[in-house]
């Protein structure tokens, strides 16, 4: 009778020909190479160092396994040998001094079924060198970075406004209001033209980008990119893996449409956006055998800027926002310095240079949030002899962000939020060489000029125009920081009160 629920089983022989040929696989990538390999716990056969690690919270096993085995060590997720650089040092020496041998990009199992090779973020190889070069010209073309998003930021500033004023200083969740703002920056640079927060396609694209990013996070993803072979016989894997590979379909047919509109208006002497200058691009290598400026590209290209450009920023504002009602103190120091410096008139990037303390809470906000604890995972382009151990071509390298952000040799309080850390004596501003939140090298963030732009006229307008409270009856010190497990780590569900200060 349990014969149709059951999900069909491979036969056994086969179950036992597949766990035959990953032990020996198992085996093969396990034998040493010419040079001595980073220490690490011994690992089982198949099951790796599963069982030493906590899959919800990997950043924080991977930093206390530092601690036993160095800054350079390995670890093997299953049967995939992975080394983990930890510490400020060791991360900067690695992306830095050996840009060239750390620069290629992990494609998990996940990436493999939805992007296949195609975009900047999940790609390697000459494709991958053209897309980020275009990607990067072209957006400092739109303004990235400069007077052209800053009035692009300024007017969705007004927007947000607006969607916050309108609950009248009760409680709500930050979430969209905040998530459909920053992401209608990027689609001004992609597409020339904002979204209205209430066009049903702007919304479903953002939330489904927003879904991926947790489901990403989720143990099951972990596990089925470290085993991609069980999807074979356990269904439970698949059901993550199905709604991701959906999620990107559907936003995918939504640039299509979105980009075949545009196609339809071209005009190559008045570019609009992103897109645009991809398709003029596209016509002009029309006849060039091998051009990397195909529709695959596009597609992939627009959808991993749209992803990357909305949630990151959008968790680090959300961050900031919660840690202001955690720490009121903080807050009237901010908004005080405001007062003293912009007064009522709308903030400007000019204006960063005379608000140090604002800085410096901006930039603490982004170590604390840690929201890429380990970035995004890199692999060796070639052999290379690193701090005296052997890493062979193909590993997959975990530079560990959150143990460079916690460095208790670089900050001063690694696991408080403390302004402090980037004020000298005199209250004024200083950078600090172990804030690396956007990473470094060439895999380093695309967008880090924008998400600083966006991060600092956000914050300043928010604040200057409101105070973010606990909801009636909840204390500061009951604001939970516990971070979600996914992709980034995002604050954990909660409502804020954000009550007007005119």
């Amino acid at each position: 009778m349990l014969k149709g629920l059951l999900p069909q089983m491979p036969p056994p022989l086969t179950l036992l020909g597949v766990v035959l040929v990953l032990f020996l696989l198992y085996l093969l990538c396990s034998t040493p190479g010419p040079g001595k390999d980073p220490p690490g716990p011994r690992p089982l056969p198949l099951l790796g160092n599963l069982l030493h690690l906590d899959l919800k919270r990997l950043h924080v096993s991977l930093c206390e396994l530092s601690k036993k085995y160095g800054s350079v060590f390995t670890v093997h997720l299953g049967p995939k040998k992975v080394v983990v650089l930890a510490g400020y040092r060791t991360v900067k020496q690695a992306l830095v001094n050996y840009a060239e041998e750390f620069g290629d990009r992990e494609i998990l199992p996940i990436f493999r079924d939805t992007l296949k090779g195609h975009g900047v973020i999940f790609a390697n190889g000459n494709s991958w060198k053209e897309m980020r070069r275009f990607s990067l010209s072209t957006l400092r073309d739109f303004g990235m970075g400069k007077r052209g998003s800053e009035e692009r930021i300024i007017e969705e500033s007004r927007h947000l406004i607006k969607v916050f004023d309108n609950f009248k200083g009760e409680p709500f969740n930050t979430v969209q209001p905040v998530n459909y703002s920053v992401s209608n920056i990027i689609c001004a640079i992609m597409y020339g033209s904002r979204f209205d927060y209430a066009d049903a396609t702007f919304q479903k694209m953002v939330n489904r980008a927003n879904e991926n990013v947790r489901i990403l996070g989720s143990v099951e993803i972990q596990v089925y990119n470290a085993f991609p072979w069980l999807r074979w016989c356990c269904s439970w894997l698949l059901v993550n893996q199905t709604q991701t590979l959906k999620n990107v379909k559907s936003n995918i047919e939504d640039i299509i449409v979105l980009v075949l509109g545009l196609k339809d208006t071209l005009n190559p002497q008045d570019l609009r956006g992103f897109v645009d200058a991809f398709l003029v691009r596209q016509q002009e290598e029309s006849d060039q055998p091998g051009s990397y400026f195909h529709n695959n590209n596009l597609k992939c290209t627009v959808d991993n800027l749209f992803s990357a450009g909305t949630d990151t920023t959008a968790t680090t504002l959300r961050w900031g926002l919660l840690l202001m009602a955690k720490y009121p103190h903080i807050q009237d120091q901010v908004q005080e310095e405001l007062n003293q410096v912009i007064g009522d008139r709308e903030p400007r990037v000019e204006d960063r240079r005379n608000l140090p303390y604002t800085d410096a809470v901006i930039h603490e906000i982004q170590r604390v949030a840690n929201i890429v604890p380990m970035n995004a995972g890199h692999t060796t382009s070639c052999d290379v002899t690193f701090q005296g151990y052997f890493i062979k071509q193909g590993t997959i390298v975990i530079p560990l962000l959150t143990s460079v952000l916690q460095d208790e040799e670089e900050w001063e309080t690694p696991h408080s939020f403390n302004p402090g850390h980037f004020l000298d004596e005199k209250g004024c501003f200083i950078k600090r060489d172990a804030f690396m939140p956007f990473s470094a090298g060439r895999r380093s963030c695309l967008g880090e000029s924008l998400a600083r732009m966006e991060l600092f006229l956000f914050f300043t307008f928010l604040l200057q125009r409101f105070r973010f409270t606990p909801p009636s009856g909840v204390s500061e010190d009951e604001l939970d920081l516990t971070p979600t497990v996914r992709a980034v780590l995002s604050p954990s569900p909660h409502q804020l009160c954000a009550v007007s200060r005119a």
